[in-house]
């Protein structure tokens, strides 16, 4: 067996020691630190398979494959696949939380938990797996999972993808294949996931859908979004019953309640970390993009919000006035700008509630200043941007907040 792996991240990394594990005749070549015309240039043919990492456009070759694509064929029990633009990660916790209370042996991978390749062989089919997909796992996916939630779909990801229809042609895979007998959930106010569903064979459950007000107070992360994405959760186990959502709801309260009230949310999507006198923190750095930062800004609509923003931006600045837009809601008392596309905004556009910052800690520290002012206030960061002008990566911003914020006196 002689395999190549285009990119030695978490999945490539992950896929080397399975199969070491699995073929004690491995032949193992690893490419790492290319540009896309360097591996285009390349010849694979001597290869049984060539992996290539997500990020990685498709080759187009005929030995190429994924992890995503190798595990789809290779897996024994239902997969439940969620894909929109914002609130994957989210949305598959949820389900997550409501198939562990019945007790189900439930696997969470993709994007939000492991590699799927390193739970390939403790599944059994009586297993579920909950199968977070990105538009690069979903790029060249020829199989679709049983069950597929198709969330709001946006602009993002445009330095990678050639265009936006790029984008939602690799997230339509996710229906592409299902058949009559699979189940599509998808986002009924959004008109690229109902384009989408329209072309799809699967039996479709469209969403928001009314819940029962004791189901809805349960849910304990703020926001209409995470409403939603625990309303399209709800379909998914339902549909994984083979019963309608009206008919889990009536028959299983007591395990939904119970679930909830076991869910806590993710870190860094629009999470409370505590209360310090009048002012309330949250920390949603895993907002990259405008779309997301207008969903955490809506969540509040009757506080006095001020706002940390500012990142690398991931668009060349073309969507600075959507940014803008987003920063004229009423709720907005004050707007600290940090990082090249904060700096940029304060460059484009004058308003006397911009703030410039040239750390995080002195971000937070103008930040708590400000809201102070008020009887009652949120500091929210959720920054619009990538985080790779000033930090490693989006975890290492949002533990620096949280670190920051969790020190304060």
């Amino acid at each position: 067996m002689k395999i190549a792996l285009l990119g030695l991240g978490k999945e490539g990394q992950a896929t080397e020691k399975y199969f070491k594990s699995h073929f004690q005749d491995l032949e193992c070549d690893i490419f790492e630190n290319f540009t896309p015309d360097e591996i285009k240039q390349r010849d694979y043919s001597s290869y049984d398979m060539v992996f290539r990492s997500p990020s990685v456009p498709p080759l187009h070759l005929n030995n190429e494959t994924s992890i995503t694509k190798y595990f789809f064929d290779h897996c024994p029990c239902p997969i439940i696949g969620v894909t929109a633009t914002k609130g994957k990660g989210t949305t598959c916790t949820f389900i997550k939380a409501l198939l562990d209370a019945e007790h189900i042996d439930t696997h969470l991978v993709g994007n939000i938990g492991s590699p799927a390749i390193d739970i390939l062989d403790n599944l059994t089919e009586n297993s579920v797996v909950i199968y977070e997909l990105s538009s690069f796992q979903l790029w060249d996916l020829e199989k679709s999972p049983h069950i597929a939630i198709l969330g709001h779909l946006e602009p993002d990801h445009l330095n990678v993808h050639k265009d936006y229809d790029d984008y939602l042609n690799a997230k339509a895979n996710i229906t592409k294949h299902q058949t009559t007998s699979d189940y599509l959930i998808y986002y009924k106010d959004n008109p690229e996931s109902v384009k989408i569903a329209d072309a799809s064979k699967a039996q479709k459950i469209p969403y928001p859908f009314p819940i029962p007000d004791d189901i809805k107070n349960a849910i304990t992360i703020p926001g209409e979004h995470n409403q939603n994405n625990c309303i399209a959760a709800i379909a998914a186990v339902a549909c994984l019953k083979n019963i309608s959502p009206d008919e889990y709801l009536s028959n299983n309260k007591k395990e939904i309640l119970e679930g909830l009230k076991n869910f806590k949310g993710l870190p860094h999507r629009l999470e409370y970390l505590r209360t310090l006198g009048n002012v309330k923190y949250y920390d949603d750095n895993f907002s990259t993009n405008p779309a997301s930062t207008r969903v955490a800004v809506n969540s509040f609509p009757d506080d006095n919000v001020i706002i940390i923003l500012g990142g690398r931006d991931k668009t060349d600045y073309q969507d600075l006035p959507e940014i803008y837009d987003i920063l004229k809601a009423k709720n907005l008392k004050h707007i600290v700008l940090i990082g090249e596309s904060g700096h940029e905004l304060a460059k484009n556009y004058q308003d006397d509630r911009f703030i410039l910052a040239e750390s995080l800690k002195e971000a937070i520290t103008t930040a708590r200043a400000k809201a102070e002012e008020y009887d009652k206030a949120i500091i929210l960061m959720s920054p619009a941007a990538a985080s790779f002008d000033m930090f490693e990566n989006v975890y290492d911003r949002g533990a620096k907040f949280q670190d920051f914020i969790n020190n304060l006196s």
